[in-house]
């Protein structure tokens, strides 16, 4: 017997993932096999099979990208309770293996999907909602502060601008084109500016009185995230954990200081495993009681991972982006 997997082949483009066949994954002692209804795809993973990451990451080729899925238990290993089988779990499966019909995963790392959440939704926040979280709990934003969102109708930032707004704070949602800044919209931010725009930053300064926001969650980076920065309010934050655009905000730490604006990075959603668990269980239980909604706008068959990945690079897609064996 044997599953389709989707592989990087060598490094490359969109065209080195290759649908392939593996064998049936056999759960060994503490093990689970899960069959895969929704796999996540991020942004990262294009970076990883382009080969930009291979002098930090030991991933290479042939590799089985995907670190996140949702599905069924199929099957179990010695020293796992059998009342596993069958139930709606979410998993992380680290940097690779989750492109495929079914995955090996260590049965301590399941997440049992609650009543209320579908799959779909759940491989949704199995990598944003950790991050939204911790950037959340990281900042420690005041309601009625100005918050300015970029990359703000992709997964991460659309759960970012309703976390801002549950908890009272006056959003800015910034994007590039009419459909993703009526998507923020209709979620509720205050303002909308689109950067692919001359003058979008002098909206974001009129929105806030002049004064400019006081916290900024760039989930861009390059030159829009520097914009951003330049943006923010005397003594206010800014977070610097997204390099969508290929590189991260080129940041003066001299101007940070004299502006006293407090700068954090990357590191700040590097979480150890335990932590990543708590807070995916969080985002998931966050989901289900209806206090924050993943959008998934766009989902590719197994077979297209390919496209997924053209989308994604081509900025065209919104919210998250699924793979559905």
């Amino acid at each position: 017997m044997s599953v389709r997997v989707v592989q990087v082949t060598r490094f490359g483009g969109p065209e080195v993932l290759v649908t392939t066949q593996a064998a049936d994954p056999v759960p060994g002692p503490r093990e689970v096999v899960v069959g895969v209804e929704a796999a996540d795809v991020i942004l990262f993973e294009a970076r990883i099979r382009e080969g930009l990451a291979k002098d930090f990451m030991p991933v290479r080729p042939p590799y089985v990208p995907g670190g996140a899925v949702a599905g069924r238990v199929l099957s179990v290993g010695e020293g796992v309770e059998t009342g596993w089988i069958g139930r709606p779990v979410a998993v992380r499966t680290g940097d690779r293996g989750g492109y495929a019909e079914q995955v090996l995963v260590p049965a301590d790392a399941l997440i049992a999907v609650p009543a209320g959440l579908g799959l779909r939704e759940a491989a949704a926040l199995m990598h944003d909602g950790p991050t939204a979280l911790g950037l959340a709990e990281a900042a420690r934003t005041k309601p009625g502060e100005w918050v300015l969102v970029t990359g703000a109708a992709g997964g991460l930032g659309i759960l970012m601008v309703q976390l801002a707004l549950a908890a009272g704070e006056r959003v800015i949602a910034a994007a590039r084109g009419k459909r993703k800044l009526d998507l923020l919209l209709e979620l509720g931010a205050h303002a909308v500016v689109d950067y692919s725009l001359p003058g979008w930053e002098d909206r974001v300064r009129e929105a806030t009185g002049g004064a400019g926001p006081d916290m900024v969650y760039d989930g861009v980076g390059g030159d829009i995230g520097l914009a951003a920065f330049e943006l923010t309010a005397r003594g206010g934050q800014f977070s610097a954990h997204g390099a969508a655009t290929g590189g991260f905000a080129p940041l003066d730490p001299e101007e940070a200081r004299r502006r006293e604006v407090t700068v954090r990075g990357i590191e700040q959603v590097q979480f150890a495993p335990d932590v990543a668990e708590r807070l995916a269980e969080r985002a998931l239980s966050e989901a289900a009681a209806g206090r924050i909604r993943p959008v998934v706008g766009q989902t590719f068959p197994l077979e297209h991972a390919a496209d997924a990945h053209i989308a994604m690079e081509a900025r065209t897609v919104i919210g998250k982006t699924l793979l559905l064996p």
